[in-house]
């Protein structure tokens, strides 16, 4: 029996994945959708600038309403918290027909120790 371990190791063997400093370089081009496979909790504490979150568990069933990706030719960033899942979500959306996606290399944790930056909800103040 093949264990989660395997089917990420397998996966990075067919998936472009990319350092942080070159994913940011990428994200310049204004069609790069950038997309946050993480939990919806994860998310809220933090992400990439312009993320969209679809988490891993949904993202095959929320291709075909997310207007966003309605163009498979349209470059495509994932990324998750140290890149496994981000991993098998690229190799779904290139099943799905997707031609440029890339997965950002030790995920958000490897984002956050380069020092680049994120977006973060402002905390609300209860005065």
């Amino acid at each position: 029996m093949k264990t989660a371990h395997d089917l990420v190791q397998e996966a990075r063997k067919s998936v472009d994945e990319q350092a942080p400093e070159a994913v940011r370089q990428r994200m310049a081009d204004a069609d790069t959708l950038v997309i946050d496979v993480r939990e919806p909790d994860e998310y809220g504490q933090g992400h990439l600038p312009g993320a969209i979150s679809i988490p891993r568990g949904m993202l095959e069933f929320r291709i075909s309403s997310e207007p966003a990706l309605q163009r498979t030719e349209r470059p495509l960033l994932v990324y998750c918290k140290t890149g496994g899942r981000a991993a098998l979500a690229t190799v779904s959306l290139q099943s799905m027909g997707f031609g440029q996606v890339v997965s950002l290399a030790g995920g958000y944790e490897a984002w956050l120790a380069a020092g680049l930056p994120i977006d973060k909800p402002a905390d609300i103040a209860f005065d």
